[in-house]
């Protein structure tokens, strides 16, 4: 009977150390979910990371900052490409390239002289101003002949797109019966310009030849559609 009561009693213990074991189990169980705080504190840090992620996001704001800037840029560049146009409600000066230039003999019978007026239109599609004399050079047989400034009152014109705006150019006429210089063409530079437009000459085919060492060509300011003075 003592060994069946020593035996049972073995068998307690034994089953008591093994509750005990479980019961062991069980805490290290209950420490698996306490390491779920560790993971939600890496979750946290995945959250911080997500900060610094929220860096590229701020950086992802940042380069829409930059597509705006560069859309500021390109904006910038559309107003630049627009050289000329009117900017801070300022009328920008009329370029070479936008006008159209043209030339022809309006020489009044009965005059001394003989003239050609030149047309300049503003075909730019802006308004622009222009004002002042235009370079003018005669192409001769003879070499280059640079018009002389009549000194007349140059005043200041503002083109709309399609106006137009002319000069006078005065030149001698050939009357000495001799071949004279021959004229093979017409420069003009518009004011305030250094790009030239050459053109056909429309007057007198040749000019007097002359001993004076000043030019026998005049031009007038540009507004004046008259005969250049």
């Amino acid at each position: 009977m003592r060994v069946h009561q020593l035996t049972l009693a073995a068998l307690a213990v034994a089953a008591s150390l093994s509750l005990t074991a479980c019961g062991g189990d069980d805490v290290t169980g209950q420490s698996d979910p306490s390491s779920a705080p560790t993971a939600s504190s890496s979750a946290g840090g995945s959250s911080s990371d997500g900060s610094s992620s929220g860096g590229p996001s701020s950086g992802s704001s940042g380069q829409g900052g930059a597509k705006n800037s560069a859309g500021k840029s390109s904006g910038g560049q559309g107003t630049a490409a627009g050289t000329g146009t009117n900017e801070n409600g300022k009328i920008g000066k009329c370029r070479t390239d936008e006008l159209e230039i043209t030339a022809k003999e309006s020489t009044i019978d009965g005059d001394p002289d003989g003239s050609v007026t030149v047309q300049l239109k503003n075909g730019g599609g802006r308004d622009c101003a222009i004002s002042g004399y235009a370079g003018v050079d005669l192409k001769t047989n003879a070499g280059s002949l640079s018009a002389k400034r009549t000194g007349e009152r140059a005043t200041s014109t503002v083109l709309k797109n399609g106006q137009s705006t002319f000069f006078g150019i005065n030149y001698p006429i050939n009357k000495s019966g001799g071949s004279g210089v021959r004229i093979t063409g017409l420069l003009v530079t518009p004011p305030d310009e250094t790009k030239t437009v050459t053109l056909a000459w429309p007057g007198g085919a040749t000019l007097p030849v002359t001993d004076s060492t000043g030019s026998p060509v005049k031009v007038g300011p540009v507004g004046n559609a008259g005969q250049g003075g």
